[in-house]
Formats: structure tokens, C-alpha cells, sequence
């Protein structure tokens, strides 16, 4: 019989949640009710910030915090979102607050003020040290796999991850990138991270916000359609600051334009095409971003069950590792 395993970590302590799993605060897709479901499911739901618009932050943090009691939190993009909406967010208390992309310091005071945790995405060392200099509370060591934006010239998750437990010990830190099974949270554990940030795998549940085009490309992608770009986001004329570039599906613009950025952000009338066809239905609104681990994902689970099978599946990976599930004398 296979030993049964308890993934007791800093985070699962801090927090008081049963596993050591957190969602990704996705901009415009990790709405209050999945980050409800996450959380009721024994992980770390965080709503997904994103740029801070109000009156988005307005219609989906009551959903959270009416809909559960577990620790939950919320994230933003430090480049783009004001003091301001951290502060309408943390009106509505949350437990943690977790920042990406840019100085997170205008943001702290008010963090601390609050009594949330800090948690600070960092995507290279320079990040690192920044973020223990600010006084992260949890840091997260996204790698290049993950979906949606990182560094420009990144390390990949299972490299970059150890070298940052190290850099920042005793810092807890939270793995990030590629990771849509159980076996990708062990191996963020045997990589010295205190549990896993997943994103791309909760966009296939009833409770996020994506469009079901989206769940359904996220379904049946493979990871080599995939790809790191910013083609996308100077199309959209997305000011996203250039250290900065985006994992997505395939799309034909990116085809048409691989390489050549600084090309179409200087083509007004290849830009202004590109809108047009937008609005033509022509070509999707927004890009699919999807972690390079997308094949992984087949079916549409219930975020709270999803969190409990990722727990349970990387307690077997666990227990495969160290022998425990082996007959005696083996």
C-alpha cells in the first residue's frame, strides 16, 4: 500500500491551507470565483489584478470574499496598476497580495499597513535580490515556460528555481512555469520551492473568467504551438515594458511578423490593419497565452476538486521517488 504523505511547507503554514498550491493572479481570467474555488479546495486563490481596473477589481473581489473563508489574495502588475486600486483591493482584506513586473515598492506601505502578505514574482536574479530587499514575504521564481509574460532572456523553471531557494533563503519560494500536474508540483518541492503558482491549467475549469475558445485551444494545444513573442503585444499596442515577452498560441499576425517588431511598431498601416481585423472577427481579440506544458491539460475539472487531485497526484510522485510506495524488501 502506497504511504500516504502530508505536504506540510512554509506556505502551507503560513497561510493555514492544506496544500502548498497557489493560483496565478490572471489578469481578466482569474475572476473572485475561482480564486474561491482554489482556496476552497485547500490552495491559494488569487484574483488576477492585472492592470487594476476598478471597476473590475469592484465586481470581482465581493464574489471572493462572499464566497469563501479560506486565506485568498490578489495580484497586479507593478508596471501598470496604481497605489490606488492595492488599496480599494485591500479593503476587502485579503491575506496576501502579490506583485509582478516591475518596482514593487510604491506598494508596500500600504501592503504592510494592511498586515498581507507580500508575495513578489521575480523572473532573473536582479528581481531576486530586489524582491528580498523589499521584504518579500514569499517569492515566486517564474521560468520560461510559464504562459502569459516573463523575462525576455529567462532561465527555464527547473534550473532557475534552485538557484533562486538558494539566493534568497530563508525566503520561501514558489515555483512558476510549465507546471499543470501533480508531478510538476513535486518536482517544485524536490527543487526546494515551499509549493507551485499554476496558471494555464485553471483556465480549464467552469470558474474562470477565459472565453471558451480560449479553454477549448488550451485543451487540445500542444506545447510546440507555443511560443515567446512580443509581436502580440506591439499589435495590440500594449505598453508592456520591453524586458518583458509573452507566451501564446500560434496567430497568424505573429506568423506574418516573427522577428520584426521594431518593424510593425514603426508600420502605422500594418497596426491599423491589425485592428481592423479585429474587429472584422477576423482575428482573435486577445492572444491565448498558454503554458509550454499545455499537452497536460485534457479535461475540464472543478478548481476546487482540480487542487485536491494535484495535491494527491504529487503525493505519489513523492512517495514513487523515495521508495515509499515499493513492497518491503525491494
Amino acid at each position: 500500500m502506497m504511504a500516504v504523505m502530508t505536504l506540510r511547507t512554509p506556505f502551507t503554514e503560513y497561510f493555514a491551507v492544506r496544500h502548498p498550491i497557489a493560483l496565478a493572479p490572471m489578469g481578466g481570467t482569474a475572476g473572485g470565483a475561482l480564486a474561491a474555488a482554489v482556496s476552497n479546495g485547500g490552495g491559494l486563490g488569487l484574483v488576477g489584478g492585472g492592470l487594476g481596473d476598478r471597476d473590475w477589481l469592484a465586481r470581482e473581489l465581493p464574489i471572493v470574499a462572499e464566497h469563501t473563508a479560506a486565506p485568498w489574495g490578489v495580484g497586479f502588475l507593478s508596471w501598470s496598476a496604481g497605489v490606488g486600486a492595492v488599496e480599494f483591493a485591500l479593503g476587502y482584506r485579503p491575506r496576501a497580495v502579490m506583485l509582478s513586473f516591475g518596482d514593487p515598492r510604491p506598494f508596500i506601505e500600504p501592503i504592510r499597513q494592511a498586515g498581507a502578505a507580500l508575495i513578489i514574482q521575480v523572473t532573473d536574479l536582479d528581481e531576486a535580490r530586489e524582491a528580498v530587499d523589499a521584504g518579500a514575504d514569499f517569492i515566486v521564481a517564474q521560468g520560461t515556460e510559464a504562459g502569459g509574460h516573463g523575462a525576455r532572456r529567462g532561465r527555464s523553471t527547473l534550473p532557475f528555481v534552485p538557484i533562486v531557494a538558494d539566493l534568497v533563503a530563508p525566503t520561501p519560494v514558489l515555483a512558476a512555469g510549465g507546471i499543470a500536474d501533480g508531478r510538476g508540483v513535486a518536482a517544485a518541492l524536490a527543487l526546494g520551492a515551499a509549493g507551485a503558482l499554476i496558471g494555464t491549467r485553471f483556465q480549464a475549469t467552469p470558474e474562470t473568467l477565459a472565453q471558451p475558445a480560449i479553454t477549448k485551444a488550451i485543451l487540445e494545444g500542444v506545447g510546440e504551438d507555443t511560443e515567446r513573442n512580443t509581436v502580440l503585444d506591439v499589435a495590440r499596442g500594449s505598453p508592456w515594458p520591453s524586458k518583458y515577452r509573452a507566451r501564446t498560441f500560434a496567430h497568424p499576425f505573429l506568423d506574418q511578423w516573427r522577428g520584426r517588431d521594431e518593424d510593425l511598431a514603426a508600420d502605422a498601416g500594418a497596426l491599423r490593419a491589425y485592428q481592423e481585423r479585429v474587429q472584422r472577427g477576423e482575428l482573435p481579440p486577445t492572444p491565448v497565452w498558454a503554458s509550454a506544458a499545455v499537452d497536460l491539460i485534457t479535461d475540464l475539472v472543478p478548481a476546487a476538486d482540480l487542487v485536491g487531485a494535484l495535491a494527491a497526484q504529487a503525493e505519489e510522485a513523492l512517495a514513487r521517488a523515495s521508495g515509499a510506495d515499493r513492497p518491503a524488501g525491494r
